[in-house]
């Protein structure tokens, strides 16, 4: 049995001698593809995410430009994904603030931010009659749906549309 453990040990060490190492960790643009296959990014994200493995900046500058070329990154597709991943549940107040963070052009904000006010009273009023579906009895009420509503990102003149006048307290 020994003779045997031995000769499989000798057979498996000397099988990878020839053999040369592996590269330690992906390329650069593998890993940029990795992310990007995951889900759409935008520029200043995807930037975040390779910095950490980039060997300087010119290379990730000059990969970022290459990947944009060849239509892998595309500011416009993520900003029209979160978009629709967000809009069913958040104001265009809420959107258009997480677009600055991820670095979207300010152009492209602004169509979208227009897009997203001509339906916000129509998307409020779906997500106030989900959690809600009844209109507020009293002050209080209304506060708290207002608030719920505003933490959306729904404007205040959208929320008004919806909820009404403020009932009086007595």
């Amino acid at each position: 049995m020994d003779s045997e453990l031995d000769d499989f040990e000798t057979l498996s060490t000397s099988d990878t001698e020839g053999v040369s190492p592996k590269k330690k960790g992906l390329s650069l643009k593998a890993r940029a593809i990795g992310v990007l296959s995951r889900r759409e990014n935008s520029r200043l994200e995807l930037q975040r995410k390779l910095a950490p493995h980039a060997s300087n900046a010119a290379e990730l500058e000059e990969l970022l430009n290459s990947l944009e070329r060849e239509n892998w990154l595309s500011n416009e597709r993520f900003a029209q994904s979160l978009v629709n991943r967000r809009a069913s549940r958040q104001g265009a107040s809420r959107i258009v603030q997480e677009l600055r963070q991820h670095g979207v052009p300010d152009e492209d904000i602004a169509q979208l931010n227009q897009q997203l006010r001509s339906t916000e009273v129509e998307r409020a009023r779906v997500v106030w009659e989900k959690k809600y579906g009844q209109a507020p009895a009293d002050a209080k009420a209304y506060a708290k749906q207002f608030r719920f509503l505003a933490s959306r990102g729904f404007s205040a003149d959208c929320l008004r549309r919806i909820l009404g006048d403020q009932p009086q307290s007595d």
